[in-house]
């Protein structure tokens, strides 16, 4: 039987705001505004996305888990940017465009396939600890 090693979970999150956050901010200050979409916006929006997504995704799987993290992290968005619906989903999907090209860059410097992010979801799998 596996456990849930929370070492593992503790810093899949720490990582996590260590990489969204940065891109989160940049796109955000590109389509709100650096009045609306401050840093400390981004780090909460990353922290708490993070955070529900890693508990989403123990708990409900498949299409219905990524239907609610996708609400979560839209709404997350939508609340601490100031925006509306359209804009802040047109944000989303420029950050995960975003994530995607850090992501790759990260990868070929051996760095995101140690860790098994996954850009899409914001949800690191620790396959190689």
């Amino acid at each position: 039987m596996n456990g849930i090693n929370l070492m593992n979970i503790v810093i899949q999150i720490i990582i996590g705001i260590i990489i969204v956050t940065p891109v989160l901010w940049f796109v955000g200050r590109s389509m709100v505004g650096k009045e609306k979409a401050k840093i400390t916006d981004a780090i909460w929006i990353s922290a708490l996305g993070i955070i529900s997504a890693t508990i989403l995704g123990t708990l409900v799987h498949g299409l219905l888990g990524f239907i609610i993290t996708l609400i979560v992290w839209l709404t997350l968005i939508k609340h601490f940017f100031d925006t509306g619906w359209m804009k802040t989903l047109l944000l989303a999907i420029l950050l995960v465009i975003a994530l995607f090209i850090v992501v790759l860059i990260l990868a070929v410097l051996g760095i995101a396939t140690l860790a098994g992010f996954d850009a899409i979801t914001g949800i690191f799998e620790f396959r190689y600890f």
